[in-house]
């Protein structure tokens, strides 16, 4: 890795670390923060490509992760590893030029992949799912449908309308789904060993949780990222040309 590359990714995490711990608000569902920071390494991943996107978010929200619950352990259980997987996959697919075929089928399986999380603990577990949530089913699941429905909108329409967009699109639809997989598995898998009464987690998670997380996750991030990504890398483009010709040479020597 050059050396600018190495200095952009300090400053990817540092920004990360600093804006996500300012925007989290202090909303967590089952230790999951509500993320609007999301979009920053995403911005980094589109204009330096896929290892700065993903190396930074995964130093970024271990520093972030220190400031706020100080356990190293869950940070790099759920935390980086989901972080480096999400934007790295940003930064690839949205390199590549995807066909509407491609595009159709991406978009459609973050689609099944999301209603699955979403109907499974909802439908087949109610009882379970409104003892966590405190909220009726039919609440969670009209908010929930909503946001999912509205992020795979987004994407068509920005497929639609800004085929440039194209690829970023469909790359923020898919990383996020991985990315929120790996942190539903990660936050479940080391709340089944470390937990304590005055630990972070005071007993295991269920297993029938797992699909929660997973939407909260998906649902709190994808937005941000879909909307407020394109203007900002854009105006970023125009403030520094250079970014937009270094990309393309890069893009044309693959």
């Amino acid at each position: 890795m050059k050396t600018q590359g190495i200095a952009v990714i300090g400053i990817c995490a540092a920004v990360y670390a600093v804006i996500g711990r300012l925007t989290d608000l202090g909303l967590t569902f089952i230790g999951v923060a509500f993320w609007p920071a999301a979009v920053i390494p995403a911005i980094f991943a589109v204009l330096y490509g896929p290892w700065v996107g993903g190396i930074g978010a995964a130093v970024g929200i271990f520093i972030r992760d220190m400031l706020f619950h100080g356990n190293p352990l869950l940070s790099l259980t759920a935390g980086v590893t989901s972080n480096f997987a999400m934007f790295f996959i940003i930064g690839y697919v949205s390199r590549r030029s995807l066909t509407w075929k491609k595009l159709v089928l991406s978009v459609g399986l973050a689609g099944v992949i999301s209603a699955a999380g979403l109907l499974l603990p909802t439908f087949l577990l109610p009882e379970e799912f409104a003892s966590v949530t405190g909220l009726p089913s039919w609440e969670i699941i009209t908010v929930f449908i909503l946001t999912v429905v509205v992020s795979l909108s987004v994407t068509a329409v920005v497929s639609l309308r800004w085929s440039k967009w194209r690829s970023y699109g469909v790359g923020s639809v898919i990383g996020q789904c991985v990315g929120a997989a790996i942190v539903a598995v990660g936050v479940w898998g080391y709340s089944q060993f470390f937990y304590s009464p005055t630990g972070y987690f005071t007993a295991p998670i269920q297993a029938s949780l797992i699909p929660i997380v997973f939407v909260w996750t998906f649902a709190t991030e994808i937005p941000f990222v879909l909307l407020a990504g394109p203007p900002v890398i854009e105006a970023c483009y125009k403030a520094f040309p250079t970014l937009r010709s270094q990309r393309k040479t890069e893009e044309k020597a693959k």
